[in-house]
């Protein structure tokens, strides 16, 4: 039977990749033979959340529970509640999401809000420049450039446990876990972007590539790469903290051209040469995006006579543009693809900061929750203080448990939803079609 119709997606799943596949689905179901998400998904999932809520205390009651309900799932089924089944169906999503929250607690050395002392700390802060000890000193700083600080041997993995007590701790933090996230926003959306090229290879797209990826590629890196580029050079190269430039500052005057002000100092030379040949290069894909494309689908007869379900495979094709087509839908469409590109590019890597705001948040609360309940329990040395104490720690694992595990994690797995429906899905997937249904009497006949 010749028909116009779009074929139905199916994806095969299995008990494990289930549950990622139905959050792609609650997206939207893939075009026919469109690339799927769910594969990538299952690892930058849980990683991003786990960026969120990097604590591997917290982590590991995670993972726990997501094991027991494995092993118990037959008896949760058959409880039939609406909110158990739920974590039953995402409990690969939870384990997921336990492991990596481990690691990412590794690394920021934090284990409900202390830190781990595994290897020894790389500083040497019993004396200052002038002798003052430890305890007499009140200003103290970890500054690498005082001699004698820092042995200039990093912690073999992690942030240092010396952090947990320094006086710039926060100041450390916020920088570093700042710029880790925009790191971590780029390369997130250039995967998004790269995958789009296999949708255009698959479908044998070549105009798509040549107009629409390599504009797109080019535009991100000429200004996004290069931001990249910037916070690892910085991190890389010994400056001193009253001359060192600011990113931000670097890229906003890239963005003006302004490089005439007041403390506009460079990282490297000819940085200045460097940073307008990207803005340049990145305006002028802007035209190429508007214009090139809409020229080449309007002067090709072959083109405009091709169906809609034939350009829909790809990323964000002109799949509106059917049998009639005229120059100004054309190119309205395609304005409006160029601009939400252009800024989306902006705020969505404006977006990935949450994964900065919310890992700091969680810190806070953690430590906060410590100082004052269980901190407070083990400083009691009246006759009923191990009363106080199993009482205080009792308060202490519900409050754990329903601020820090539950909301805390509820949160941190939308605003990972988020990233991924938004800021990643929308450069490659459409996400328009429709799931296949097997036929079905039994179905047919209760239906009626």
């Amino acid at each position: 039977i010749h028909t116009q119709q779009t074929p139905p997606t199916f994806n095969r799943v299995n008990t494990f990749t289930a549950g990622f596949q139905s959050i792609i689905n609650a997206y939207g179901v893939g075009d026919y033979q469109e690339i799927n998400p769910a594969p990538y998904t299952i690892v930058t999932f849980p990683f991003l959340f786990a960026v969120m809520f990097g604590d591997c205390g917290h982590g590991l009651l995670m993972a726990v529970l997501a094991v027991w309900i494995i092993f118990q799932e037959e008896k949760f089924k058959e409880l039939n509640n609406e909110l158990i089944n739920v974590l039953v169906n995402g409990r690969y999503i939870v384990l997921l999401m336990g492991l990596f929250s481990i690691y990412t607690g590794l690394i920021y050395n934090d284990c409900f809000s202390k830190s781990l002392n595994i290897f020894g700390s790389a500083w040497r802060v019993n004396f200052y420049t002038w002798g003052k000890t430890l305890l007499h000193c009140e200003d103290l700083q970890l500054d690498p450039l005082v001699p004698g600080v820092y042995s200039g041997t990093p912690y073999p993995f992690g942030i240092d446990p010396i952090w947990s007590i320094a006086t710039n701790k926060l100041s450390f933090l916020n920088s570093y876990k700042m710029k880790m996230s925009v790191i971590l926003g780029v390369v997130h959306m250039l995967f998004g972007v790269t995958l789009s090229l296999l949708n255009y290879i698959y479908f044998k797209n070549a105009k798509g590539i040549l107009l629409q990826f390599i504009p797109e590629l080019v535009f991100m890196l000429s200004l996004f790469g290069y931001l990249v580029v910037l916070i690892f050079f910085k991190w890389c190269v010994e400056l001193q903290p009253d001359t060192a430039p600011s990113i931000l500052i670097l890229f906003i005057n890239m963005m003006l051209f302004a490089y005439d002000g007041p403390g506009d100092s460079m990282l490297f030379h000819g940085q200045k040469a460097v940073q307008i040949f990207l803005v340049v290069l990145a305006f002028l894909m802007v035209p190429w995006l508007l214009l090139v494309k809409p020229l080449v689908i309007y002067r090709d007869p072959v083109l405009r006579q091709k169906h809609q379900s034939t350009n829909q495979h790809g990323c964000r094709s002109l799949s509106s543009v059917v049998l009639q087509v005229s120059m100004g839908d054309v190119l309205v469409y395609q304005a409006i693809h160029t601009i939400e590109f252009c800024l989306g590019c902006i705020s969505n890597t404006a977006s990935y900061l949450r994964l900065w705001a919310l890992s700091l948040a969680h810190a806070e609360l953690s430590e906060v929750l410590w100082k004052m309940v269980l901190r407070s329990a083990l400083t009691i040395t009246s006759e009923l203080g191990s009363v106080l104490v199993v009482v205080l720690f009792a308060g202490f694992a519900i409050l754990t448990v329903a601020i820090l595990l539950i909301m805390e994690g509820l949160s941190a797995f939308l605003h990972a939803l988020r990233l991924h429906w938004v800021e990643f899905q929308n450069k490659f997937y459409k996400g328009s079609g429709y799931e296949f249904s097997p036929l079905s009497f039994t179905k047919l006949l209760s239906e009626d």
